[in-house]
C-alpha cells in the first residue's frame, strides 16, 4: 500500500466552502445581530436624502459579531448606490492619522500619494468625497495611536457617518472633548450570543462550510457550548475546521467525537486575539503574568518597573483590564485582610473541562 493510496479524492472532500468558516467571513445574514444593524442603517439614511446622517459608536467584548455586522451594512449599501462611499479600516493595522489617510486615499484609488504628507492627503480626501457623501468606519478604534484624523473628518467632510468600533466602552470617554463635542455618537452596544445563538449560528456557517451529513448536531451542540463558555464565535469556527480537518485526515466522510476531541486539544495553542495583537508593553506585561501566577497587582507591577516598564501605576492597571476583556488574563478580586482589596491576577488557559466530551 502506497502512502498516499487513503486519501480522499479531491471530489470528496468535506468542505462545501472552507471559507466560510474563516473569522472575516461575510454570511448571506447576519443571525441575531438585525436589531444592531437597524439601528445603523437607521443613522446612515438620512445621507440618502443629503443629510448628515447621525455618527455610532459600536463596543462589546470580541467574537461577538460587531465587525462583521458592520461590514454586511457597507456591502448593501456599496449595492444600493454609488453616491455613499463606504470606507473600512481596521486601526490595529492603521495606526495612526497619516497611515489612515493614505489608506483612505488608497481605498478611493487615488494613486498618487508618494511624498504626500497628511495635510495633503487629507486635501485629496476631502476633494473627492465631497463631491459625494461617505460612511467611515475605524474597527479597534482604541488601537489608533492618534485621532486627529477623526476631527478633519468631522469638521471638513460635509456628509458623512462615522462608525466607531471597539470592545471597551470606555474609549469613547478618552477622546478630546472638541472631538467628542462634534461626534455625539449614537452608542450601541454588542451584548454576547446566548448559547442557542451560538448554536444557531455555527449551524448556519456549517451549513455553508461542510456537505450534508459531515458533522452532527451533537458535536456542534458540544461545540457551541465551548464558544458561548468563553464568549467568542471565532472559537466555535476554529474547532469546526480542526474537526474537519482530522477528519480528512482519517480519510472519513464525517467528522466524529475522535476528530472533534483531537480539534478541541488544539485550543490550548490557539487563541483568538493572539500575543501578536498585544503592543509590546503588553506583551511583557502578559509574559510576567505567566512567570509570577496567582501574584498580587501590586506585585506585577513592581516586577514590570524592574523589568523596564515605563507606564505608570494607572496605565498598567488600564493595560491589565485590557488583557482581561481580551480573555488573557482572570483578574480575581479579594477582600479583607491586612491590605483590605487587592486584586489576585493568572494567565488563562484553556479550561480541561471545555475539551470533555462525553
Amino acid at each position: 500500500m502506497g502512502l498516499f493510496d487513503d486519501i480522499l479524492h479531491a471530489d470528496e472532500t468535506l468542505f462545501k466552502n472552507p471559507v466560510a468558516l474563516d473569522f472575516d467571513y461575510i454570511p448571506k445574514r447576519i443571525p441575531f445581530r438585525e436589531n444592531e444593524q437597524r439601528i445603523i442603517v437607521n443613522n446612515i439614511k438620512p445621507l440618502f436624502l443629503k443629510r448628515n446622517g447621525r455618527n455610532v459608536f459600536i463596543y462589546g467584548s470580541p467574537g461577538i459579531g460587531k465587525t462583521v455586522a458592520v461590514k454586511k451594512v457597507l456591502e448593501e449599501l456599496e449595492e444600493k448606490t454609488d453616491e455613499i462611499v463606504p470606507i473600512y479600516v481596521n486601526c490595529w493595522q492603521k495606526n495612526t492619522s497619516y497611515k489612515i489617510f493614505l489608506e483612505i486615499c488608497n481605498q478611493l484609488d487615488y494613486k498618487f500619494t508618494h511624498n504626500k504628507n497628511s495635510e495633503e492627503l487629507f486635501g485629496v480626501i476631502k476633494k473627492i468625497l465631497n463631491q459625494k457623501a461617505a460612511v467611515f468606519v475605524f474597527d479597534e478604534i482604541d488601537r489608533a495611536e492618534d485621532v486627529d484624523f477623526l476631527y478633519s473628518l468631522l469638521e471638513e467632510i460635509y456628509l458623512k457617518v462615522i462608525i466607531l468600533i471597539t470592545n471597551f466602552q470606555e474609549t469613547i470617554a478618552n477622546f478630546d472633548s472638541r472631538i467628542k463635542s462634534r461626534l455625539l455618537p449614537e452608542i450601541v452596544e454588542f451584548k454576547p450570543y446566548s448559547l442557542r445563538e451560538t448554536f444557531e449560528i455555527l449551524r448556519e456557517r456549517a451549513e455553508y462550510a461542510f456537505y450534508p451529513g459531515v458533522i452532527s448536531d451533537e458535536i456542534l451542540q458540544k461545540i457551541a457550548e465551548i464558544a458561548y463558555k468563553v464568549k467568542d464565535v471565532r472559537t466555535g469556527l476554529f474547532l469546526m475546521r480542526e474537526s474537519g480537518n482530522f477528519a480528512e485526515a482519517r480519510s472519513s466522510r464525517r467528522i466524529e467525537v475522535v476528530d472533534f476531541k483531537k480539534a478541541a486539544e488544539k485550543l490550548s495553542e490557539f487563541s483568538i486575539k493572539s500575543k501578536e495583537s498585544l503592543s509590546e508593553d503588553e506583551k511583557l506585561i502578559f509574559e510576567i503574568i505567566k512567570e509570577m501566577p496567582e501574584s498580587k497587582i501590586g506585585d506585577l507591577y513592581k516586577e514590570y518597573v524592574k523589568r523596564g516598564g515605563k507606564g505608570v501605576y494607572k496605565t498598567f492597571q488600564r493595560k491589565i483590564n485590557k488583557l482581561e476583556k481580551n480573555n488573557f488574563i482572570t483578574v480575581d478580586k479579594i477582600e479583607g485582610g491586612k491590605e483590605g482589596k487587592t486584586s489576585i491576577i493568572k494567565a488563562n488557559e484553556v479550561d480541561k473541562k471545555l475539551t470533555d466530551f462525553r
